[in-house]
C-alpha cells in the first residue's frame, strides 16, 4: 500500500515537475539522447562480436571429433570397474 502512495505522488510531482522545468527536460533529452546512442551502438557491437564468436566457436564444435579414442577408454575403464567389483 505504501509503495502504492509513494508510487502516485512520484508520478503527480514529475508530471508537475516537467510542466514547470520543459525547457530544462528538452536540453537534459537532448544532451542524453547521443549518450545513450554511443552507449546502445557500443553495447550492440560488443554483442554481435560474442554471436560472432559463439558461431564461430560452434562450427568448430560441428565438426565430428574422432571418437575412437574416448571409446577406447571408456571399455577400458569399464573392465576396470568390473574387475574391481570382482575383487570385492
Amino acid at each position: 500500500m505504501a509503495a502504492l502512495v509513494g508510487g502516485l505522488i512520484s508520478l503527480v510531482l514529475g508530471i508537475i515537475g516537467i510542466i514547470i522545468w520543459w525547457g530544462y527536460f528538452v536540453k537534459a533529452l537532448a544532451a542524453g539522447i547521443p549518450a545513450l546512442l554511443i552507449l546502445g551502438g557500443a553495447l550492440a557491437t560488443y554483442l554481435g562480436i560474442e554471436e560472432w564468436k559463439d558461431k564461430r566457436s560452434a562450427e568448430k564444435f560441428e565438426k565430428e571429433p574422432d571418437t575412437n579414442k574416448l571409446k577406447e577408454e571408456v571399455k577400458s575403464i569399464k573392465k576396470e570397474v568390473e574387475h574391481l567389483k570382482k575383487e570385492e
